[in-house]
């Protein structure tokens, strides 16, 4: 049951035949085995979730069905804040933090009847490296092995089936990094969609919140519930929220999609290039037109104004708290911060045109096409050790890395990432689609599209 996508659980739930509250309870006792050695919660919370489920089955029961989330156990990356219940966001400093209220993010997936089962581990501020004082946690694939930098906790989690779906945040590549290194569907969606009030800050012009599930159906059934404008939000989009999973199930046929191989191939492992390549050649097989693209020529040059944003932004985002409080945060993060404090003006707005010739670039590149494929990441899991995630930062961090993740957040575009097999060693690998701004309601049936014609999605780790 606990591998069961939020899609199939639904209609069990609405006709009564499942209850909430034994599948709630389930999940508890699984989380309660598995996470010690996980550690992908920051803070369960059992009888806030058992509550949440009393009073869904009590809801449905009187024919008072919400939707596709109402009684369906999920949990929430811990910079989210939850009235009542610590908010952490991964660092020392905010160990004691009870925030007053919800952020936008978790009212709206309690207005859609779902059960929160607690608040998921991350990184320290949401950057690379975690707080010496808190949890890292385990990828459920290979013990010792990273899980995907900021929402680990929530690709974990998700993978291991500690919950039907999560939230993440992607500033650089966040919620399609432990996506891809743990085995899950991710979706970043456009920049703006998704309110951010309530969510702690890593850099606010490159922040997104989104879903991590175990298909795209799931991604678009909570990107559905989480979508929309918000008065708190001023950098949210007016548009109306569409009907996420309006494109499940058309297909892929006339499509057409962008493909630049040496980008997409060039520096990788043999086996996870591999698995990419024939996720394209699948949806080349289901109709698709496959069309080849360049890249924008700047895009190297581009990948090092995204530390200079970030770590100022970051440096922005934690000015009542460092240096006031230095000593509390953990090496990788304090590091980062000071290097954001250091940046001059100028600094900051040389990255920052860099970043709008990189968006000028990839408008160009995409202005033919309807998605961009190519990897989710540059790398597969790798071996690592809590001392070397907390920092400090290593010199042999190279910006280049990120070339699959940080256009797409620099431009705002929305981004699916999806499993695609295992490569040599049995691990994960991830393909991602890219579309136009406002198309997550296409990425969704891309992904359906490619998950009814392949079984990657139901790989699951050996927990």
């Amino acid at each position: 049951m606990h591998y069961k996508t939020i899609s199939e659980l639904a209609p069990l739930i609405e006709s009564g035949e499942l209850s909430p509250v034994d599948l709630t309870r389930s999940m508890l006792k699984r989380v309660q085995e598995l996470d010690g050695y996980l550690k992908s919660y920051a803070t369960v919370t059992a009888d806030h979730a058992l509550a949440q489920a009393e009073r869904a089955e009590d809801e449905i029961s009187k024919g008072k069905y919400r939707g596709k989330l109402h009684g369906i156990p999920i949990a929430v990356k811990d910079l989210c804040n939850t009235a009542g219940i610590r908010t952490m966001g991964g660092s020392a400093v905010f160990a004691d933090n009870l925030p007053d209220h919800d952020a936008t993010v978790v009212k709206k997936l309690a207005a859609a009847g779902a059960v929160s089962l607690g608040k998921l581990n991350m990184t320290e501020g949401a950057m690379g490296g975690y707080n010496p004082k808190l949890q890292v946690p385990e990828n459920p694939w290979r013990k010792s092995h990273w899980a995907g930098a900021s929402s680990s906790g929530s690709g974990s989690a998700t993978a291991a089936g500690l919950a039907f779906g999560t939230l993440g945040s992607d500033t650089g590549g966040s919620i399609r990094h432990p996506a891809a290194v743990c085995g899950t569907v991710g979706l970043k969606p456009t920049w703006g969609r998704v309110s951010r009030y309530g969510v702690m800050d890593l850099a606010e012009s490159l922040d997104h919140v989104g879903p991590l599930t175990r298909s795209a159906a799931d991604a678009g059934i909570m990107l559905q519930a989480i979508a929309g404008s918000d008065p708190n939000a001023p950098t949210t989009l007016p548009h109306e929220v569409p009907d996420m999973l309006s494109e499940i199930g058309k297909g892929v046929k006339g499509l057409k999609i962008g493909w630049d191989e040496n980008y997409s191939t060039s520096g990788m492992e043999p086996s996870f290039a591999a698995a990419v390549e024939a996720g394209v050649k699948v949806m080349e097989s289901l109709g698709a037109e496959i069309v080849e693209v360049r890249m924008p020529e700047i895009m190297r040059e581009a990948m090092t104004a995204w530390p200079i944003i970030c770590s100022a932004e970051a440096a922005t985002a934690h000015a009542d708290t460092y240096p006031s409080r230095a000593s509390e945060y953990g090496p990788f993060f304090r590091q980062w911060l000071e290097n954001g404090n250091s940046h001059t003006a100028v600094e900051y707005a040389e990255a920052n045109s860099l970043r709008l010739a990189m968006n000028g670039g990839l408008r160009k590149t995409m202005r033919n096409i309807d998605v961009l494929a190519g990897p989710s990441t540059a790398k597969v899991a790798y071996p690592v050790s809590p001392e070397g995630l907390y920092g400090p930062i290593s010199p042999d961090r190279d910006p280049w890395d990120s070339r699959f993740t940080v256009p797409f957040d620099f431009s705002g575009l929305p981004t699916i990432a999806l499993p695609c097999g295992l490569n040599d060693d049995g691990l994960p690998v991830s393909l991602q689609f890219s579309g136009h701004h406002l198309s997550e309601p296409l990425l969704v049936g891309v992904g359906d599209a490619f998950e009814r014609a392949t079984d990657h999605h139901n790989l699951h780790p050996p927990v």
